[in-house]
């Protein structure tokens, strides 16, 4: 009985804390729909900061590290994978959402948990196991990170998977299925944040490494205009910076500028309370009433326009530069007969893969090893598959 009390009074301070915290729009762990297989609360740590710390100590996590963000290959340590670009989106997130009064613990959980189905070799690899997994109902990375809370990480002796709370589970969802179709609710507040910052990071962060790899030149970009006008601030507090720093300045303005945007435009629907003007609608007084709205957290026309231009030339510069294009054909061929080579002969996976074959099928176990791997793992893998091509 002690221990049970116990709990219920760590729980109550959690709540309370949150009660004075949180606006009322935001999600609070008390209106949590729960886990699919039930546990016990926690004495002094609420569901969303343990679905953080379920994620954090998984091993699907910890090879982010070593999986491609965009540039595979790249022979130093500068560049972005997908574990610093995660903790960038996790870290401008949370800047947004406390900015607001949303729920920090669950943004933070659905930003480390928003990119952990990528496969290794970035979007080529995403692409290669879809076209290999085709008759099998395709590869995705949004959908794999699914797999990976519900099925193929295995750490606790009560559960498969992670037992992610279900508005961690649903944020993901909603990344699989990006379409809401009229009538149906939006992602939950703490949700969109995380989306948000997702544009925010990768559009800064993919020209900050494309410059640092000799792909793009800063006067290449700074002819485009939200990269022009943010130099343009950043030249009215700094009048002289060598190149090096004036592209530092600016990809510090980039987020800045689109940070505070996003605040602006998403209070003033929200309100600084959580409670909209007396011409509006009623009270948005509930996570509920939030996700009935159009979505809160859209960056304003001036901006969006700019920011559109900036993903058009990155598609066009970056993404499909010849570099990038030569070594994107090379990695996805290494993925396409190594993919090949484990359906023929299913005993070089590892053992724990092996006895998924008959549960999951051979073709999507194949897939779920492979996208485990990290950008060297898969390498030595198609080395030790291939020694003569490998050469």
């Amino acid at each position: 009985m002690a221990n049970t009390h116990h709990n219920w009074a760590g729980l109550q301070t959690i709540e309370q804390r949150e009660a004075a915290l949180l606006a009322p729009y935001a999600m609070h762990s008390s209106q949590s729909a729960g886990r699919k297989y039930p546990e016990q609360s926690h004495p002094y740590r609420g569901p969303f900061q343990r679905d953080r710390d379920r994620i954090l100590h998984s091993s699907a996590y910890r090879r982010l590290s070593h999986k491609t963000q965009v540039f595979t290959g790249v022979p130093d340590d500068y560049h972005r994978t997908r574990l610093t670009h995660t903790l960038e989106v996790a870290c401008i997130a949370r800047t947004l959402g406390r900015a607001v009064r949303l729920n920090e613990d669950l943004i933070e959980a659905l930003a480390l948990a928003h990119d952990i189905g990528h496969p290794p070799f970035g979007h080529a690899g995403e692409d290669t196991l879809d076209e290999c997994l085709r008759d099998q109902g395709g590869f995705n990375h949004n959908r794999q990170a699914l797999r990976v809370f519900e099925v193929l990480e295995t750490r606790y002796p009560e559960f498969p998977g992670l037992n992610l709370s279900e508005e961690v589970l649903d944020g993901q969802r909603a990344r699989v299925d990006k379409q809401v179709a009229p009538g149906r609710l939006q992602p939950l507040l703490e949700a969109q944040v995380v989306d948000a910052a997702d544009g925010i990071a990768y559009n800064a962060h993919d020209a900050d490494d494309a410059l640092e790899l000799g792909l793009l030149r800063l006067d290449e970009l700074i002819e485009v205009s939200l990269w022009r006008a943010a130099a343009e601030r950043v030249r009215r507090r700094h009048a002289a910076l060598s190149n090096a720093d004036l592209r530092r300045a600016i990809v510090h303005e980039l987020i800045h500028w689109q940070v505070s945007d996003l605040v602006e435009t998403s209070l003033s629907v929200l309100g600084p309370s959580g409670l909209v003007d007396a011409q509006a609608p009623p009270a948005i007084d509930s996570p509920a009433a939030a996700r009935r709205l159009p979505p809160v957290f859209q960056a304003s026309r001036e901006v969006d326009e700019m920011k559109a231009e900036l993903a058009a030339f990155l598609f066009e510069k970056v993404y499909r530069h010849d570099d990038v294009m030569e070594v994107r054909q090379r990695m996805q061929g290494c993925l396409r007969e190594m993919f090949d080579r484990y359906c023929e002969r299913p005993e070089l996976m590892a053992e724990g893969f092996r006895g998924r074959i008959e549960r999951e099928g051979l073709e999507r176990t194949v897939g779920d090893y492979l996208a485990g791997m990290t950008d060297r793992f898969a390498l030595r893998e198609y080395r030790r598959l291939f020694p003569l091509k490998a050469q």
